[in-house]
């Protein structure tokens, strides 16, 4: 009876090894796997993780709280059309205002810029920036 059990202790631990891994290399070393080791292990068995499954239960079981109809009232502002823009009206007497402006004198931009308040003694032009780059820069005093 004894050597029966021996027997089938002994095929359940081949059994064992074969479909299941080894933690360490020198055990696997050891014990005879008959599969190959690039091989992958389709049978092994399913061993339960308590904090996934407790994950997952607790995922499945999630119901988020419905909205209210009304939730938006006072986030959102309500909606007013624009007004309509009113058609541009032409002038009642849009011949006189055009012979005005075909009779008025036309001002040179010469003369307008000379009565702006600019200085005299500055001018402009190419010579003045050329007058500007010629001349010697001022050497930083030395902060002591």
């Amino acid at each position: 009876m004894s050597a029966n059990l021996l027997r089938i202790a002994r095929d359940q631990a081949r059994q064992a090894s074969r479909t299941r891994g080894f933690a360490s290399s020198a055990v696997a070393r050891k014990g005879k796997s008959t599969s190959h080791p690039a091989e992958p292990r389709t049978n092994l068995p399913h061993t339960p993780d308590l904090v996934q499954d407790l994950y997952l239960r607790e995922i499945k079981s999630y119901k988020p709280s419905p909205v209210a109809k009304d939730a938006h009232v006072g986030a959102v502002k309500a909606f007013a059309l624009p007004p309509a823009p009113k058609a541009p009206s032409l002038p009642a007497d849009l011949a006189a205002e055009l012979s005005a402006y075909d009779a008025a004198e036309p001002v040179p931009a010469s003369t307008v810029s000379a009565s702006a308040d600019a200085p005299a003694h500055e001018s402009t032009g190419a010579d003045a920036f050329l007058t500007f780059l010629e001349a010697d820069v001022p050497k930083p005093e030395a902060h002591h």
